[in-house]
């Protein structure tokens, strides 16, 4: 059955479908051989492209004002501009193209806006506070999560009375399936704001808390996720040795001290998720690829899957024996949730692009950018724009960038094409503001055609001497499609995303402009969206 939509009230222009699943038909993946580079010297191939393009965006007059049974948030951590960019020059040069004119998934969506992520008490934002806003609907101040900003960073005292719930939260009170999915361990910042509420972020466990803070009553995050939502469907990612008491072995790294388990209160959080869970249903925990990739979905309620003590490995590094991709476990989780007849709600971080920045690795950034640009092609195969609100964007940006004047079809990894005029030394494309890839060698820049600068771990040269390179204070993308996706456009405040996600979907506290079902046959297609007429926008945000 169609989702619910104005257009079911008998209002004009809703009628028909809104053609976001078409493409301009100039849109193709496919490789950029002599002969397409010829097209590209004529005028006509570029005018009729852009009369292509321009047919389509006319389309996008009707919008899509369905009821979202379904929500998926893609979180790309550190993904600016800068890095969507050069992660889509990677992605076609990975298939033999010059890469420029490849085009990513989250390109192919027909909304695009532009978030301002700054932290109530910084310009330049952390993860934590951002994701408060991303999830929680408010603006929090830095190493926070799940708490407003008169929580003050590490101060115990101040958390309780001010803790605000998530989209998460939300999405499983009206009654849907709920999953975290992330490369990064399942407590760490952007997962832990979906349903914890810490003065810290670091507060991983009891081991990371100071004994102020554990005297005055704080539970550490990975207490939290077993036990603030007992009910989260599917949770995937790192962190294992969080959930155990101080010194356990781990199952993987039998003889690594520091893949240990961290607890000092002597929990096993996996036995207490375990007997949370109703007997009648389903639940499994796992630890490997080969246990994920065995699962049968339909006789899976509940899953928890820790694939490493801390965080993922990145990609390029990926044991493809015991450790998923975040495309697998997308898809697995997607075929988990889905069995709900009222939707689900699903986050997924790409959490280790940050971290190849931060350590200035921009070729492992950029290549789990890529893998998480693959991941939001699987959901999108697997979704319906009818009923399916998807989300992209970033929490923060970092100080990446890539010049040079590099010609088409460079390497993204390369070389720019001259000299430094100044030291008269080559330098590559990618470079950074700051970070640990300062080199001096005998007084002068470091020569770089010295160096394997294609090598994974490469550390691109910064500006600046740090040991780790910072995050970037300017706008991030947010690309959207399906339902209401039309309500994230121009510039907004970050906090504003789960907001637009949470009126598409129908759920959270702002519920004025739906309408339970008029008949019993129509129930499966949920509530109805009225008009927006009826209501002053002083209630609808």
């Amino acid at each position: 059955m169609p989702a619910a939509s104005l257009g079911d009230q008998g209002h004009s222009g809703t009628e028909s479908l809104p053609s976001q699943h078409l493409q301009p038909t100039w849109v193709k993946d496919e490789l950029m051989d002599e002969k397409g580079k010829e097209k590209e010297k004529d005028p006509k191939y570029w005018r009729d492209q852009a009369q292509e393009t321009l047919k389509y965006a006319l389309e996008l007059q009707k919008l899509n004002t369905n009821v979202a049974k379904n929500v998926i948030m893609f979180l790309g951590d550190g993904m600016g501009v800068s890095t969507v960019t050069a992660t889509r020059i990677l992605k076609g040069q990975l298939h033999h193209n010059p890469g420029e004119e490849t085009r990513l998934e989250m390109d192919k969506f027909p909304f695009v806006a532009l978030s301002k992520t700054y932290n109530t008490n910084a310009q330049v934002p952390d993860s934590a506070g951002t994701a408060t806003a991303y999830l929680c609907g408010v603006k929090a101040n830095e190493g926070t999560v799940g708490v407003s900003a008169a929580t003050e960073r590490s101060r115990c005292n101040t958390t309780q009375g001010n803790e605000v719930t998530s989209i998460l939260r939300w999405a499983k009170d009206a009654g849907k399936s709920v999953g975290i999915v992330t490369t990064t361990r399942v407590n760490h910042a952007t997962p832990s704001a979906a349903y914890a509420h810490s003065a810290d972020r670091d507060w991983y466990s009891d081991n990371e808390m100071p004994p102020e803070a554990l005297s005055q009553g704080c539970k550490d995050i990975a207490y939290q996720l077993v036990h603030n939502i007992r009910d989260i469907d599917v949770i995937m990612g790192g962190g294992r040795k969080y959930m155990y008491p101080k010194n356990k072995t781990d199952v993987e790294y039998e003889i690594d001290e520091k893949a240990r388990g961290t607890r000092l209160d002597g929990l096993d959080l996996v036995n207490i998720w375990k007997s949370f869970k109703p007997r009648h249903k389903h639940s499994h925990f796992i630890w490997n690829r080969t246990e994920l990739l065995t699962l049968d979905p339909h006789n899976v309620d509940y899953l928890l899957g820790l694939f490493e003590p801390g965080d993922m490995e990145y990609e390029l590094n990926r044991n493809n024996v015991t450790d998923p991709s975040l495309s697998e476990m997308v898809v697995v989780a997607i075929q988990i949730l889905r069995k709900n007849p009222k939707g689900f709600f699903l986050l997924v971080e790409g959490g280790r692009i940050d971290h190849g920045h931060h350590e200035g690795k921009a070729k492992q950034a950029l290549h789990e950018a890529v893998e998480m640009d693959r991941a939001i092609g699987q959901a999108g195969s697997m979704t319906s724009l009818e009923d399916t609100l998807t989300v992209v964007t970033a929490d923060h940006s970092h100080v990446f960038t890539f010049g040079g004047y590099t010609p088409r079809g460079n390497s993204i990894f390369g070389l720019a094409p001259m000299l430094s005029d100044t030291d008269k030394k080559p330098f590559t494309a990618i470079l950074y503001g700051n970070g640990p890839g300062y080199k001096v060698v005998g007084g002068e820049r470091e020569n770089v055609s010295m160096v394997d600068y294609a090598h994974n771990n490469y550390q691109a040269q910064s500006a600046v001497p740090l040991r780790h390179e910072t995050h970037g204070g300017e706008d991030v993308a947010v690309f959207s499609k399906g339902p209401m996706a039309h309500l994230l456009h121009g510039v907004h405040e970050q906090n504003y995303i789960p907001h637009v996600m949470a009126y598409a979907a129908c759920i959270g506290a702002n519920l004025d402009h739906c309408a339970p079902a008029s008949s019993a046959g129509s129930l499966a297609a949920g509530p109805l969206l009225l008009p927006l007429a009826l209501f002053p926008l002083s209630i609808l945000f």
